[in-house]
């Protein structure tokens, strides 16, 4: 008689802290990339809400205490800014630029600059239009 026993199961490693634990089951199927990167621009108006939000919550207390803590100049933070002065539906565009496989972004912070600066925003969205 034959009084063999198998089992079968599958493991994977996880790090629990700063521990690595094993775990039954199949290991979790990361998702896929996209392809591409974000262009500066995107990142640039992001960091621009994400910088007015850390100003209103009152973590910090004006620009050059972002420049510091950002080892940036004043002028640069200051640049960033200037991209929340643009119409709402022109900075959601900003946000919603597609992904780069190759080349550059027609949008640079230097020709968005002079767009932030006009104060209509019907102006700055026909503007816009002609990048």
């Amino acid at each position: 008689m034959n009084d063999e026993i198998q089992v079968g199961a599958t493991f994977h490693k996880k790090r629990v802290g700063k521990h690595i634990a094993m775990v039954e089951g199949p290991p979790p199927i990361a998702p896929e990339r996209p392809k591409g990167r974000l262009p500066r621009i995107t990142r640039y108006m992001a960091l621009a809400i994400y910088y007015e939000d850390l100003i209103r919550q009152g973590h910090v207390y004006d620009y050059a205490e972002i420049a510091t803590l950002g080892h940036v100049t004043r002028a640069r933070v200051t640049q960033i800014m200037n991209l929340r002065l643009l119409a709402p539906d022109v900075q959601e565009s900003l946000l919603n630029v597609p992904r780069l496989t190759e080349g550059r972004s027609q949008f640079s912070l230097r020709k968005l600059q002079v767009l932030a600066l006009e104060p209509c925003w019907r102006e700055q969205r026909r503007l816009f239009h002609c990048f």
